[in-house]
């Protein structure tokens, strides 16, 4: 069902869903009438957080709904909460009432809850439609939930069905509907264009490597470049990853379809930006042509790269996608990768570490991110950590080979390849998510979007 089918025009006739507290609930209760209050007893009805209880009227239809939420003075409440219930309620209009926090992230908890991947099965629509709060925008509710729903789907689709050539098709497809422009330099061309990492990581597949590009705006306005690790598959290379590593690489250009989501809802906004997409697509595969552990690669920089090991090669294709990125000195450049595990182990699935030597920048990220629910962790380009990165027969290696600040020395190389640029941030994030929760269904999420959309807002507000 597509997103504006779940949203009804503010005011609309509805069933409320009561969003209400423990220490709210007394007052609540006896505000209810005596069936209803009956009824919520029956069913032990307490408001703890995520239960909820459908009410009935005295014919026996549905009147109302609660739903126990956190306390607000617990240290973080869940913005999306109330959107639990899109999955959960039968068919009919509800509207948010009581202790629903910020009405905005409420109604977008409820879109994105009402996600569903069904490509490969007989759809089953969302009949759950939400009234949308005062005073918040549906457009731009539409926009975003589309948007993150774009990304979803491209992360959910199995690698048989998204090579590089399909997210290609992807960006492509975008560009037509905003009318951007999109080229693409692919297989052997790319080393005639001077991106041989690239080609390097993606030349064992009989699916070709590419970098696409997306370019959108008007030439004088200020230039924001967006930049996607695409892998579409990635099982290792010669250093073959194990069974158990390798059963979620669909998810290696989670990157990309972050990137992609950004761009969507920039444009879909028409912010004042020249906008530029980058996104180097590759399979890692293993055949006679794999590049090896120990090979010197050539960059588009101009620095030689010994590989320390093929299962890092996320960061050799945005070495030269970011390099290509940096000539152009934008005045703000941000990728997006699903680069090491280093970083799951430090900060876990929900919460991307990202990186900037850009004070200001980051102090905007961290808050914005957490303003529209969209969170990040700085952690440090720590540069006494760069010497882990020698190498002895080459300019650099592209791994430290030991166990420490494993996402740290994958931020401080890709670093390496951006000089130019006024202000540069990198996320590594995860893509999926392991267990559902409100507004995140279990599977392929988009993280680091949004909050580059609401930076991107406050930069270039929209003509």
């Amino acid at each position: 069902m597509p997103v504006h089918a779940l949203l009804q025009p503010a005011g609309s006739p509805a069933i409320p869903v009561h969003c209400v507290a423990a220490g709210g609930w007394p007052e609540l209760r006896a505000g209810l009438a005596p069936l209803a209050r009956a009824f919520a007893q029956a069913q032990g009805f307490e408001a703890r957080p995520g239960q909820h209880v459908l009410l009935p009227d005295a014919n026996g239809a549905l009147a109302a709904v609660l739903l126990g939420v956190e306390p607000a003075t617990v240290r973080r409440r869940d913005p999306f909460a109330p959107g639990r219930l899109a999955a959960l309620l039968p068919a009919g209009g509800y509207a948010l009432s009581g202790e629903i926090g910020e009405p905005g992230l409420a109604a977008l908890g409820w879109l994105l809850s009402a996600y569903r991947f069904e490509r490969y099965r007989k759809p089953k629509p969302a009949t759950a439609r939400l009234v949308l709060p005062a005073g918040v925008d549906g457009e731009e509710l539409t926009n975003l939930a589309e948007s993150t729903a774009l990304a979803r789907d491209l992360v959910n689709t199995p690698a048989n069905d998204l090579g590089p050539a399909e997210i290609e098709a992807a960006v492509r497809a975008l560009g037509a509907a905003f009318g951007a422009d999109v080229t693409s330099i692919v297989g052997d061309d790319l080393l005639a264009a001077n991106f041989p990492m690239i080609h390097a990581v993606g030349r064992a597949s009989p699916r070709a490597p590419r970098l696409i590009e997306l370019r959108w705006g008007e030439e004088g306005d200020p230039r924001l470049t967006l930049v996607g690790k695409g892998v579409a598959f990635d099982t290792g290379g010669l250093n073959l990853k194990p069974d158990a590593s390798m059963l979620l690489m669909k998810k290696d250009m989670g990157g990309a379809a972050a990137a992609i989501a950004a761009a969507r809802m920039i444009m879909q906004a028409k912010l004042r930006v020249r906008l530029r997409l980058l996104v180097p697509a590759v399979e890692n595969a293993v055949s006679g042509s794999a590049f090896r552990p120990g090979d010197v690669l050539p960059s588009r920089k101009g620095l030689k790269v010994e590989i320390g090991n093929t299962d890092a090669e996320g960061r050799l294709i945005l070495a030269d996608a970011l390099a290509l990125a940096d000539e152009e000195a934008p005045e703000l450049l941000i990728d997006y990768a699903t680069l090491t595990g280093a970083a799951r182990v430090a900060l876990g699935p929900d919460l991307p570490p990202f990186y900037t030597h850009d004070e200001g920048l980051a102090a905007e990220i961290a808050r914005l991110g957490m303003a529209v629910n969209d969170p990040v962790w700085r952690l440090p380009l720590w540069p006494a950590y760069d010497a882990l990165l020698d190498s002895k027969v080459a300019e650099v290696n592209h791994i430290s080979g030991g166990p420490f600040a494993g996402s740290v020395t994958a931020a401080l190389f890709l670093n390496r390849f951006v000089e130019k640029s006024v202000s540069y941030a990198h996320f590594d994030i995860y893509g999926w998510n392991p267990s559902a929760k409100p507004g995140r269904p279990e599977g392929g999420e988009c993280q680091g979007a949004r909050l580059t959309y609401a930076l991107a807002r406050q930069l270039y507000p929209a003509r």
